[in-house]
């Protein structure tokens, strides 16, 4: 047992979120700071991350932020550390940032692809790389990775972002696999949410067919809702995969 005290439940935790100034990961700091997590959340967007803190702390919460661009691991890293420094650990890094950039191949958007990836997939990678040192001296400590439903079910127009999503799974379960026992591994997987990240699609007509397809989506509350379940569980149980869709959905990829 390590020397540092566990936490049960979420009150009191410490809890890093990257992607927090919009959709899921501004949903779930709200969330997650009302139940009386210590937060500290970082996004590109300065004035959306000020805004949060602020509603956060108004509210009674604790909250702090910085600008991080996850794809640059040494500001994944700044953020990661000004946690255990602040508050002398870290019990949960939520690898929320992500892009959906879709295309068809044929269009060679190869600098799309190349930044969904890094994003996806780099960003995840650089949250473990570093938490997972601190969380292996504290003898604690949960990953969150956010994937989503196409991560099991390619569609058109979407298959670099399906490979992303797809690599957090296989990233998550092989991380699961080599740290059991101390540390829990969560993977929460959405269907159609509604937020934002049809944005980054370049394609005006796709991101127009893109939009009404996902008018079914449920919000994202409910994703954060998901994401505390699986954080207030005893730390010997660990929450593997939640898949969290509307009930309107009638397609795996969906």
């Amino acid at each position: 047992m390590s020397s540092i005290e566990r936490i049960a439940g979420i009150k009191g935790k410490v809890v890093v979120i990257t992607g927090a100034s919009s959709g899921i990961g501004e949903a779930t700091a709200r969330l997650l700071g009302q139940q009386g997590a210590r937060l500290l959340l970082g996004a590109r967007r300065v004035d959306r991350l000020e805004a949060l803190v602020s509603t956060i702390r108004t509210q009674g919460g604790t909250a702090d932020y910085q600008t991080i661009d996850v794809t640059q691991r040494e500001q994944v890293e700044a953020l990661i550390g000004h946690a255990q420094q602040t508050y002398g650990r870290v019990d949960v890094i939520i690898n929320n940032a992500g892009i959906m950039p879709l295309s068809a191949l044929d269009q060679l958007k190869v600098d799309e692809w190349n930044r969904t990836i890094d994003v996806n997939i780099k960003g995840v990678l650089h949250g473990i790389a570093a938490g997972l040192p601190i969380m292996k001296e504290q003898q604690s400590g949960q990953f969150i990775n956010i994937s989503s439903i196409v991560g099991h079910a390619v569609f058109p127009m979407g298959t670099v972002y399906s490979a992303t999503k797809a690599a957090v799974l296989a990233i998550s379960e092989g991380l699961r696999q080599e740290v059991g026992r101390d540390i829990r591994v969560t993977v929460v997987t959405p269907g159609v949410v509604t937020s934002d990240l049809t944005s980054t699609i370049s394609d005006a007509q796709l991101k127009q067919s893109v939009d009404e397809f996902r008018a079914v989506g449920i919000s994202a509350e409910a994703i954060a809702r998901a994401i505390l379940f699986a954080i207030e569980q005893p730390e010997d149980v660990d929450v593997s995969e939640i898949i969290v869709r509307p009930t309107a959905s009638t397609s795996s990829a969906v």
